[in-house]
């Protein structure tokens, strides 16, 4: 692997923000990110990302390849969380393996934009229908999870409504916001683009830098939680994503993907949820400890991703493509 392509990835100003954040937490320095704006950050992400993938959805179309990477989308969002729910019943409860699963089955939309942005710097093109892929990915892996619990559990105290969980699901904010960005840009088209090109795509990275120092501080934090998952975990936590990238190259190769967007559909594979799921999870299965799910996919694997993860799935695209 060329280890420049590491090199170059980490020192890009938002991962080395990342760094900074986590080195704020290792030397008990007082910053601290002030609690709404993370979350007004991350909607500004979504929004800006879901608007210019609609934009370009129009000029693009919906080709033959658009059709399938979206069912190759949906695919993967169903059989992540099917696969490694085995894998996690070897150590763990069926609470546990079923939220964990559903965890990894869905995507994180910083790691997606992160890759995004490492593509912009080396110039490498991809299109705008993966942010519909995107969209696509982070429900249907809480619905599967639940499936799972249901399936093998035998607990008659258990209670939770199906339309309040296809709600949290389907309706929770990342999901609506990306998905009304995406239809917004769809019907305004170049026009929109031109009206907010300075808003949504002037402060872009400047806000991903931001977001993702606060993201530094949110992921040292959740280390200490490492403790408690123990060696497996956290292997599972570094494999697991590579597996599911290598089969999201796979398929991409198949389908016929160019590079930039064969990247993309491989972080979609190999993410995890931080956000969407774990919100998810903590209302329909409280019997899983959270400790467990959010602290892999946040304190590992997303790091992992975005820092090694990122240009190691570029390096297997070249071996796949030649």
């Amino acid at each position: 692997m060329d280890a420049s392509l590491i090199v170059s990835n980490i020192l890009n100003p938002p991962i080395l923000f990342f760094f900074l954040g986590m080195t704020a937490v290792f030397v008990k320095s007082d910053l601290e990110i002030p609690a709404p704006v993370p979350k007004l950050l991350s909607l500004y992400l979504l929004f800006a990302i879901g608007f210019k993938g609609g934009v370009e959805l129009v000029k693009g179309g919906l080709t033959q390849e658009v059709v399938l990477t979206l069912l190759a989308a949906i695919l993967m969002a169903c059989f992540v969380p099917v696969y490694t729910f085995f894998i996690l019943k070897l150590k763990l409860d069926t609470y546990d393996a079923a939220a964990i699963a559903a965890t990894y089955g869905s995507i994180s939309a910083v790691t997606f934009i992160t890759a995004s942005a490492f593509l912009n710097e080396l110039g490498i093109q991809f299109d705008g229908y993966m942010v519909a892929a995107l969209a696509l990915m982070e429900s249907p892996a809480i619905i599967v999870g639940l499936i799972l619990v249901n399936l093998f559990t035998i607990d008659e105290k258990r209670e939770f409504s199906w339309p309040d969980v296809l709600q949290e699901a389907f309706l929770n904010s990342s999901v609506f916001l990306l998905v009304g960005s995406l239809l917004i840009g769809l019907l305004t088209g170049e026009h929109g683009w031109q009206v907010l090109e300075p808003f949504s795509q002037g402060l872009f990275y400047g806000v991903l830098t931001f977001f993702l120092l606060d993201m530094g501080l949110v992921a040292a934090r959740r280390i200490k939680d490492l403790q408690k998952t123990g060696v497996f975990l956290i292997l599972f936590a570094i494999l697991i994503p590579i597996l599911n990238a290598t089969i999201g190259l796979l398929i991409a190769k198949f389908i016929g993907m160019p590079e930039g967007d064969s990247l993309l559909f491989a972080v979609l594979c190999a993410s995890a949820s931080y956000i969407a799921v774990p919100a998810a999870m903590r209302l329909t299965v409280p019997e899983a400890n959270p400790s467990l799910y959010v602290s892999t996919a946040l304190a590992v694997t997303f790091p992992f991703n975005i820092i090694v993860g990122i240009p190691l799935y570029l390096y297997g695209i070249n071996l796949f493509w030649r």
